[in-house]
């Protein structure tokens, strides 16, 4: 069976145990014929999640803020569904140069944010500057998504949003210095990023496919666990195979890649040495976050002019253009995501 994954971002460490479960065999013996999509290939023009919305690809990695939207926007947007979290534990943070002298949120007032334009992206880093004592005022610029991080190294943007696991490393790597504002360290409860998600259709109708992939998965995340560096060279060597039609922007550094490796296998797996599982209380709590700060409402964010009564600009939306509230009990935690297709000894 043919199955399609797209990708959040150009392929990474986030992405490993994917690439290890394709090259060595784990997708063909459970009889699945895997591609795995990068947004390079059209810059970035389709989200992930709105691919599996539209049945363009199976299975897609977004951020748990995605599913939320798809789950809470007052439109038309079909759902999705989490099936696994690729990270147990939190490896994103908000960064800027350490040039900058910016070296706590509140120093994000009346700065530029680079965003990815996403629902609660802007307000999340709003809320984080106004808990440390500022106003919340800043200006959120949407530069090509694949060139966000360029922005802050180049000076064109004074913060943003990365993967510690990745963007930090390459910083290290570089000698760039960083000031790292973690969400946790805001008391923000994060929810899991990235997630591997897919149609509730899917779901419902393939449910087999979905446990034979999660399966194979699953043996690859293990393997990036355990063994980092092998899992590095496995890696590199998978990506180059997999995108020979359509080349990567950049080549991989392998040096950087295996210091990822290295960083990322302590986030794979939970205490009990689990790969994909997500617990109930943590969605809760990042539900329970964005409704006592007033961010679960129900307008979307619109990248254009917004053109109708659903949709509002990121300016709006931090400056309260929301939308009515969504009552936080309207939205069950259990109906985001489901443990039950992972691997019953996972």
């Amino acid at each position: 069976m043919s199955v399609v994954v797209a990708l959040d971002w150009t392929p990474n460490t986030n992405h490993t145990g994917l690439y290890i479960a394709k090259a060595r065999g784990f997708y063909k013996d459970e009889g699945l014929d895997v591609k795995l999509v990068s947004p390079h290939v059209n810059n970035y023009k389709t989200t992930p999640a709105n691919r599996v919305a539209l049945k363009e690809a199976l299975f897609a990695i977004c951020p748990s803020e995605s599913v939320i939207s798809y789950h809470t926007h007052n439109g038309t947007k079909p759902q999705i569904r989490a099936v696994a979290t690729i990270l147990s534990t939190s490896t994103s943070a908000i960064v800027t140069l350490d040039s900058s002298g910016i070296d706590r949120p509140a120093k994000l007032e009346g700065k530029l944010y680079a965003s990815y334009g996403a629902r609660y992206e802007g307000r999340i880093v709003q809320q984080m500057i106004i808990d440390d004592g500022g106003k919340g005022d800043f200006v959120e610029s949407t530069p090509p998504m694949l060139g966000i991080w360029n922005t802050l190294l180049e000076g064109k943007a004074d913060a943003t949003w990365v993967f510690m696991g990745w963007e930090g490393i390459e910083a290290e790597m570089r000698g760039v210095k960083l000031n790292v504002f973690k969400l946790e360290d805001s008391q923000v409860p994060y929810g899991y990023s990235p997630l591997l998600v897919t149609h509730p259709d899917t779901i419902e109708g393939s449910p087999d496919m979905v446990r034979k992939f999660l399966n194979a998965t699953s043996r690859g995340y293990k393997l990036a666990a355990e063994h980092p560096e092998e899992a590095a060279r496995i890696f590199l060597e998978a990506v180059q195979a997999e995108h020979v039609d359509c080349p990567l922007p950049e080549p991989l550094d392998a040096s950087m890649v295996v210091k990822s490796h290295l960083y990322t296998a302590q986030h794979l797996l939970d205490g009990q040495g689990r790969w994909g599982h997500q617990e109930l209380k943590a969605w809760d709590a990042f539900l329970d976050w964005l409704s006592d700060r007033g961010l679960l409402t129900k307008k979307c964010q619109s990248r254009e002019q917004p053109d109708t009564a659903n949709f509002t600009s990121l300016d709006g939306l931090r400056q309260g253009d929301v939308g009515d509230t969504i009552p936080r009990n309207s939205v069950d935690s259990s109906s985001l995501f489901t443990n039950d297709l992972l691997p019953p000894s996972n």
